[in-house]
């Protein structure tokens, strides 16, 4: 028997699995919760990196306490995407990682965007816009308001490329997590000169190789071996951001499969074979971890806001799901835009929630609570219907994500998305799939002839009972309040930045 791990590093907490490399069982598991640094200002997210050590010390420990040490063959590390790790010449942390959901650098993007010649021309060198949530703009920002460690700068990494540091000591990326940096060509997967120029020539000295995900990182170190209880030697793979990582949980590795995930963010994303690039950059043209690509729209509220409006009223997950089936499809004619901590697509980082549609009928818990889970469902559906409009077909929307255990949620996911939806028998989603990347490229390493898809086919098994048809007299209805939704997104974006704090 063969064993593997994986490690999902999150912006709330640490998930590591231990599989088995023959049936794909997951044999332990374990987490470890942690916050944001606190007390920063508006749209400042950060954490220290030193954090995530801890936790994987933990979690690798507590997923590994009932197996056989001496049958794990590797480890993969799945990150949150778009992070900026500094590390000195001493390969030290300079000051704490930004993450994913720092929007403190708006007017660095705002600068980028402007002097490359805007967002066509963006799209047209690297097949991205620059967003804020993006790592370039990070970088620029620290370059601005903090020269002293921008003198200290040596190398960028994101967060999974400093936990593979951590564990090996080489200085890497792969294509999938370094495609959501905003500086690299996704298209030719190298870094776009001009774009990192633009933030200063030097740079492109700071940016570790950019490496195919099938090779492995490294191996693991004697210092991190001890910490985490395992041997020195083992394989570590290459990783890859979380999207990237739970693609391949969830057996998205060909075409047609939508995988879409209802977390503390949103996320929307499928294979493909060749880049397929949004001229206005609003889906994301990213790289897979596979060796292909991974088109995306990643919207920033989804259980975030479900979860203000359930604390609201006091209500545990249950009361939460019979508060949603006492009211229609439609909540009303109650709208929710769910932009509570800004939004990256469509792009309003300065944009606020909205409650639209409000009356002596539909101001009630009941109504607001599916309002609110309708409209963070629409939210990532405005991605959903742009990248069929962009060409891409599916046959099957898979669902995952803490959202996805609520069978209301189910229910009108469905008929939002207008598209039959299953969920997993394994939810672990990125940890599982970094799991599954560790065993493909273990197999790789030691000359088998190991496919990715095949791996993926026989260890990612859905759960039946779970499966959802759209309902045809709900996806009418919901397509009509789409659309309410969506002029009213675009009607109030001008308001936004004229009204903006930030």
């Amino acid at each position: 028997m063969s064993l593997f791990i994986g490690v999902d590093c999150g912006s709330q907490g640490m998930k590591a699995v231990v599989i088995d490399g023959e049936s794909g069982e997951v044999l332990g598991v374990g987490f470890q919760g942690y916050d944001l640094i606190q007390g920063l200002p508006m749209g400042h997210r950060e954490q220290n990196p030193s954090v995530w050590i801890d936790a994987m010390a933990i979690v690798i420990r507590d997923a590994i306490h009932n197996v056989d040490v001496t049958k794990i063959r590797g480890i993969g590390v799945s990150g949150q995407q778009h992070g900026f790790v500094p590390l000195d010449s001493n390969g030290k942390v300079i000051r704490p990682a930004k993450l994913w959901n720092d929007i403190s650098s708006i007017e660095e993007c705002k600068w980028l965007i402007n002097s490359l010649g805007g967002v066509e021309k963006v799209v047209e060198l690297t097949g991205n816009t620059i967003l804020p949530g993006f790592t370039a703009g990070k970088i620029l920002w620290m370059k601005r308001n903090e020269p002293k460690n921008w003198d200290k700068l040596a190398t960028v990494l994101l967060p999974h490329d400093y936990l593979n540091f951590w564990l090996t000591g080489v200085l890497r990326m792969e294509y999938g997590d370094a495609s959501g940096t905003a500086l690299i060509n996704i298209r030719n997967r190298d870094w776009c000169h001009e774009v990192v120029d633009m933030i200063d020539p030097i740079l492109i000295e700071k940016l570790p190789n950019i490496r195919p995900s099938i090779e492995p990182a490294g191996e693991l170190q004697s210092e991190p071996a001890n910490m985490l209880g395992l041997k020195e030697g083992i394989l570590v793979s290459a990783g890859g951001g979380d999207n990237m990582m739970g693609a391949i949980g969830t057996g998205n590795t060909k075409p047609s499969i939508a995988t879409i995930s209802l977390g503390t963010s949103g996320t929307i994303y499928t294979y493909s074979s060749r880049p397929i690039v949004d001229p206005l950059g609003e889906v994301h043209a990213f790289c897979d971890s596979t060796g292909g690509w991974l088109p995306l729209a990643c919207t920033m509220n989804v259980t975030v806001t479900t979860e203000i409006v359930r604390n609201l009223f006091g209500f545990d997950f249950n009361m939460l799901e019979n508060s949603i089936e006492s009211s229609p499809p439609g909540a009303g004619g109650l709208v929710l835009l769910p932009y509570l901590r800004g939004e990256r697509v469509p792009n309003v980082p300065d944009g606020t929630g909205v409650l639209y549609g409000l009356n002596d009928e539909t101001f009630k818990a009941s109504y607001l609570t599916r309002a609110a889970v309708e409209g963070v469902t629409m939210g990532l559906n405005y991605g959903f219907m742009k990248m069929k409009k962009m060409g891409v077909e599916f046959d099957e929307v898979r669902l995952t994500g803490g959202g996805s255990h609520n069978k209301s949620w189910r229910r009108i996911s469905a008929d939002i998305f207008g598209t039959e939806i299953v969920c997993l028998k394994v939810d672990e989603g990125a940890a599982f799939g970094a799991a599954l990347q560790s065993l493909w490229t273990y197999e790789t390493y030691l000359g088998k002839k190991s496919s990715i898809v095949d791996i993926t086919d026989s260890f990612v098994k859905l759960d039946e009972e779970t499966r959802v048809k759209p309902i045809t007299e709900n996806v009418a209805k919901y397509n009509k309040i789409q659309m309410l939704q969506n002029k009213l997104s675009i009607d109030m974006r001008d308001l936004f930045r004229e009204t903006s704090i930030h």
